[in-house]
């Protein structure tokens, strides 16, 4: 008889029972689709992995402990086989049917009626992928046209520009700390939708020369201040360029809310009835060490880490950090924007009682090809700072950790 291709079908299963048979890799890969789709999941099956079981004591499957029967299957509506008996995984094929159950097998997809196509998701759009028949069937071949389906769906490259869906306001994305491959899904993708970015310079600048022609840049550093300050000059733009109905987004490094004025930017358009998303970003007091092979936290070294600017001076009026609080802790201080004033906060540091031989890293230009790091302590890290010509934007790592971090150097930095 002919091979005939797959009939492509999308399951409604919200509250409809399904049965999975075996606790294993399996089951763990598919039981949370099952899951988030509403299922009525029993899982029959001695054992389980942690995994499996962990859902079972949250509630989400009800777990029946012990091995397929005969008469498992009769009110499901769809069957996951995934046993290691053979056997049982052909009675319960079997069992499937005789009961027109919709049934996957794990262990022979020539058998099954059913099969599990490599899926995933963005925005709303859940993209499933299957071959063409049984001998050719390829799972790796199959997730890597998922992949390249669903990432050409993210970033915007797929669907065509006047296809994309815009939504006038604006959105403020946090760009990460300077490698355009650490923003998030969804803040590459709103830059794909975007009419108008308006980009700070420590944001990702690689990802702007990605941008359709059509798409406005603006350097956030060169609008006309006029009679505002500088902030609210930038709030001022994104507020008209959005009110032209145009779909913004507000480019910003590391995460909009720190040390980003992000909130500054979300109250002046909320108070103009501007809508705005918020999109979270990698932050660079964390991600930075981590690239110069730097933990801010190591099991037996330090159990916290305080992150703090440093672009006011500690005897600046205007500072509002405790440094002498600072100073008694035992964890690990980051210090972003701090490289002009970093001999005075090492000074203040030693004078409430951090040791003058703390070890301190700077590390310039982090995840970027210009990444390099500076080690010092709190008693040389200014005059390390001067001969090395370190400059900004750098961040700054004080406590044991650097010396972690300088025992085992991390790779692809």
């Amino acid at each position: 008889m002919a091979e005939h291709p797959a009939y492509p079908v999308g399951l409604r299963l919200t509250g409809r029972r399904v049965v999975v048979l075996g606790g294993g890799q399996v089951a763990q890969r598919r039981l949370p689709a099952l899951i988030a789709a509403g299922a009525d999941v029993l899982l029959v099956s001695p054992e389980a992995t942690p995994s499996v079981e962990a859902m079972a004591d949250a509630g989400e499957v009800t777990w029946e402990r012990r091995v397929y029967t005969s008469g498992d299957l009769a009110d499901a509506w769809y069957a996951l086989i995934a046993t290691s008996d053979p056997d049982a995984n052909a009675a319960a094929s079997a069992e499937a049917e005789r009961h027109r159950v919709w049934c996957v097998r794990s262990d022979d997809a020539d058998a099954a009626t059913a099969w599990t196509p490599a899926t995933g998701h963005s925005e709303g759009v859940t993209v499933a992928v299957l071959t063409t028949d049984a001998r050719g069937r390829d799972p790796r071949h199959t997730a890597a046209v998922r992949d390249a389906v669903v990432e050409g769906l993210r970033d915007g490259t797929l669907v065509a520009p006047h296809h994309r869906t815009r939504t006038p306001g604006v959105a403020l994305v946090g760009g990460g700390p300077g490698d355009p491959d650490l923003i998030t899904v969804r803040g590459r993708r709103l830059l794909a939708e975007a009419d108008v970015v308006i980009a700070d310079r420590l944001g990702p600048r690689d990802l702007l020369a990605e941008l359709p022609p059509h798409v406005e840049v603006i350097d956030a550093a060169k609008i006309p201040y006029g009679r505002y300050m500088a902030q609210e000059a930038i709030n001022n733009a994104l507020i008209e360029h959005a009110r032209q109905g145009r779909s913004v987004v507000r480019l910003k490094g590391g995460d909009p809310y720190v040390f980003g004025r992000g909130m500054e930017e979300l109250q002046a358009l909320a108070e103009a009835g501007i809508p705005c998303t918020v999109v979270p970003g990698i932050s660079s007091s964390i991600s930075v060490p981590g690239a110069a092979g730097i933990p801010v936290t190591h099991r037996g070294v330090a159990h916290e880490f305080t992150v703090v600017s440093g672009h006011v001076a500690p005897d600046d009026e205007r500072s509002l950090v405790d440094w002498p609080a600072l100073a008694r802790l035992n964890g690990t201080l980051v210090i972003l924007m701090g490289v002009d004033k970093i001999g005075r906060i090492a000074e203040t540091l030693v004078a409430h009682g951090k040791s003058p031989d703390t070890p301190v890293a700077l590390v310039q230009e982090g995840t970027t090809a210009a990444q390099r790091r500076v080690d010092a302590t709190l008693a040389t890290v200014a005059e390390t700072v001067v001969a090395e010509d370190v400059k900004p934007p750098a961040v700054i790592v004080v406590g044991e950790v650097v010396a972690v971090g300088a025992r085992t150097p991390a790779s692809g930095a």
